[in-house]
């Protein structure tokens, strides 16, 4: 579990998978010199909710990883992420969609076709 900490509050907890990918559009959205709010759901294990913050350059921001080795990206929850990002209702921290494998011939032929 990673750790967002925005300003002077205290630390927003976020999945190191999920922080991952919300700094890379946040520090888009920052170098742009904008605005906006970052919204997301209460993890388990906290009182139930949600939460919304306004994140502006000029207020300190820090992301802190628990796992010391950065994850593999996913583009898609990235542009997902962004494409909230620029909507008025601002960044809403979703789940990432995971991508399901295409299904994989096999059988006879399965090898002749794959190679065509």
């Amino acid at each position: 579990m990673g750790s967002l900490y925005y300003g002077d509050s205290e630390p927003i907890q976020i999945d190191d998978r999920a922080l991952a990918h919300l700094k890379v559009v946040v520090a888009t959205k920052l170098r742009r010199n904008e605005s906006f709010t970052v919204s997301w759901r209460h993890p388990d294990g906290q009182p139930s909710g949600r939460s919304t913050i306004w994140l502006h350059p000029s207020i300190p921001l820090r992301f802190v990883f628990q796992d010391p080795e950065a994850p593999e990206l996913s583009r898609r929850w990235i542009e997902d992420l962004a494409h909230s990002a620029n909507s008025s209702g601002g960044i809403t921290l979703v789940d990432e969609h995971l991508e399901t494998p295409e299904p994989i011939e096999t059988g006879p032929g399965a090898l002749e076709s794959a190679a065509d």
